[in-house]
C-alpha cells in the first residue's frame, strides 16, 4: 500500500524584515532614494512659499511656517542651547525636524506608505550628519583638545575615579551618542510599520484566502487594529522627529557648555 504525499495548505506569512528589503525602482534608485528626494522638495517648496511674500498679518501658509520655526526656536534650540548661540542653530534644526517629520509621516501617506528610517541606512546616516555638526561645533568653540577634555574628563573629582569615568565618558559621548539616536528613530519607524503591515496583510489573508467562516468574521476587526495602529503611528512619528531634534539639540549645548 502506497501513499502519497499532498503539499501543506498554504498558510499566512508575516511579515518580516525582507518586507524592509524593497527593489530598486530604476538602476540603483530605490524607493527610499525617492523618498528623501521627494521630501527635500516638498519641504523646499512649503518655506519659499511661506517666505516667498511675507506680511504683517500671515496667511495660512507664512503663519504655518513661522509657527513650525517658532516651535524649534522656542522650545527646542532656545530650552536646549540656550545663550546666544542657539540662534545660530536653528536653521539646522528647523530643516532637520522638517525633514525628519516628513519622511516618518510617509509610512502612513496612501500610496506612498513606508517610512524612510524604518531603513537602517538612512537614520544612520542622518545621526552621522547629527555626529559632524555637534563635534564641529564643540571643536570649533573649545578646541580640539579641549573638546576631547570636556567630553572625556569629567571635573571636579578624585583621580582614581577619572580612571573609570573617563573610558565610560568617551564611549558615551562620543560613541554611542549617535549610535542611540539613529536605532531609536529606526526602531520606533520599523516596529510600527511591521505591525500595520501585520493586520493589514493578516486581515486580508483572513477574509480573502482563509478557509475558515470564523477568520472571515474576524478579518473586520484586524482591519479595524490597522486603523487605530495608523492613528497611534502617526503620534509616534511626530514624537520621534521632536525627540531627535531635541537630543541633537542637547549634544550641541552640551559641548558648547563650559563644563559638564
Amino acid at each position: 500500500m502506497t501513499t502519497t504525499a499532498t503539499a501543506p495548505a498554504p498558510g499566512f506569512e508575516a511579515p518580516g524584515v525582507e518586507d524592509f528589503q524593497l527593489p530598486p525602482v530604476f538602476g540603483p534608485v530605490t524607493k527610499p532614494v525617492l523618498e528623501l528626494v521627494l521630501a527635500a522638495i516638498l519641504i523646499a517648496a512649503f518655506f519659499l512659499v511661506a517666505v516667498r511674500r511675507p506680511a504683517l498679518v500671515p496667511g495660512k501658509t507664512q503663519f504655518l511656517g513661522e509657527a513650525f520655526h517658532g516651535l524649534v526656536r522656542n522650545t527646542i534650540a532656545r530650552d536646549m542651547i540656550g545663550g546666544r548661540d542657539f540662534v545660530k542653530y536653528v536653521p539646522f534644526l528647523t530643516a532637520l525636524f522638517a525633514f525628519i517629520l516628513v519622511n516618518n509621516l510617509f509610512g502612513i501617506i496612501p500610496f506612498i506608505q513606508f517610512p524612510t528610517f524604518s531603513h537602517p541606512s538612512v537614520p544612520y546616516a542622518l545621526a552621522g550628519l547629527v555626529y559632524v555638526v555637534f563635534t564641529y561645533a564643540g571643536i570649533r568653540k573649545h578646541g580640539f583638545g579641549g573638546y576631547m577634555r570636556l567630553s572625556t574628563w569629567p571635573p571636579d573629582v578624585p583621580w582614581w575615579v577619572r580612571i573609570i569615568l573617563t573610558p565610560i565618558e568617551f564611549l558615551s559621548n562620543l560613541i554611542l551618542r549617535p549610535v542611540t539616536l539613529s536605532l531609536r528613530l529606526f526602531g520606533n519607524m520599523f516596529a510600527g510599520h511591521l505591525l500595520l503591515l501585520l493586520f493589514t496583510l493578516g486581515g486580508e489573508y483572513m477574509l480573502l484566502h482563509a478557509g475558515d467562516w470564523q477568520l472571515k468574521v474576524l478579518s473586520p476587526f484586524a482591519f479595524l487594529m490597522a486603523i487605530v495602529f495608523t492613528f497611534f503611528e502617526a503620534f509616534v512619528q511626530v514624537i520621534q522627529a521632536y525627540i531627535f531634534v531635541m537630543l541633537t539639540a542637547s549634544y550641541i549645548g552640551t559641548v558648547l557648555a563650559d563644563d559638564h
